[in-house]
């Protein structure tokens, strides 16, 4: 019985199936709503003995619901542990498995220790069999790395935000084949490892390289300045952005007006280019905005 595979470890059953789901247009949606409308049906009638006859049947179902949609275990996910383990108990300790599935087990992997920036799990998921599922572990591991490692660069998170959407958008479209999106992924993993490691390249700390960051966003600057140039102003702007951040100051128009003031004069000192002052203003302070929780 398929909950008799739950029970003893049958991880193999639930990836193939998570998979053959991911592969059907809108599948993942069809298939969660279609089991929580299950789950809700059963929870009426838990006590039948027809309804009993059916909880493998539930169990199984929510045990790819599960796999299908769980996050990493963070705070902000206990509401939806506490329910799925409501279900668990309704339908029987016996058949789902105290310990949450996810993806790793399900696939046979380990959680790599490194993340997604790990050269021999990225081979490993490349050579998974259950392909559709192997999309779906790189945009949750990748969606995950860019909030933890450029949680205060606002212009990295945003620009990797912006192709692993796209990427994925294209994947559900239909418009690239699941081996191609998987490759693209991975593609994606190394150029994140590249821009993670940066500061250390260009001698800049976390800081220094999110304000370098920020001004490098216009491409005619770093043309016109060179990485020199812009390595000097990302230093002195984290130095006294810093000194000069307090804990109220986004919410007060004259701290705020004295820091863009201090900002503009730091870009004319180095002569950033003065039609491309004002983005970069705007982006600078929105970055310090990103950073002042951290340096409070």
């Amino acid at each position: 019985m398929r909950g008799d595979l739950i029970s003893t470890g049958g991880h193999g059953l639930l990836a193939k199936t998570a998979s053959h789901v991911l592969g059907i247009k809108e599948g993942k949606k069809r298939f969660c709503d279609t089991a929580l409308a299950m789950s809700k049906a059963f929870t009426l009638c838990c006590t039948l003995d027809e309804a009993k006859a059916e909880r493998e049947e539930v169990a199984f179902f929510q045990a790819v619901k599960v796999l299908l949609t769980k996050k990493e275990i963070s705070g902000k996910k206990k509401t939806n542990e506490e329910r799925e383990l409501a279900i668990r108990q309704i339908i029987g300790s016996a058949v789902v498995s105290e310990e949450v599935v996810d993806i790793f087990n399900a696939v046979g992997l380990d959680k790599p220790n490194i993340g997604i920036l790990d050269q021999d799990f990225l081979n490993d998921v490349r050579n998974l069999p259950e392909r559709n599922l192997a999309v779906e572990l790189l945009e949750r591991l990748l969606e995950g790395e860019i909030k933890v490692r450029f949680a205060s660069n606002i212009v990295q998170q945003h620009k990797f935000s912006e192709l692993l959407t796209n990427v994925i958008l294209r994947y559900q479209n239909r418009s690239i084949e699941t081996a191609q999106v998987i490759e693209e992924l991975i593609q994606m993993a190394k150029k994140f490892k590249e821009a993670a490691e940066r500061g250390a390249d260009l001698g800049l700390n976390n800081d220094e390289l999110a304000f370098y960051d920020a001004l490098a966003n216009n491409e005619e600057s770093v043309r016109e300045l060179g990485d020199e140039t812009l390595k000097k102003i990302s230093h002195e702007l984290a130095e006294n952005l810093r000194k000069n951040v307090s804990v109220d100051w986004s919410v007060r128009e004259s701290v705020r007006g004295s820091l863009r003031l201090m900002v503009k004069r730091i870009l004319r000192k180095y002569k950033y280019s003065p039609g491309k002052q004002e983005e970069a203003v705007q982006l600078v302070l929105e970055q310090a905005e990103s950073l002042s929780a951290e340096w409070g």
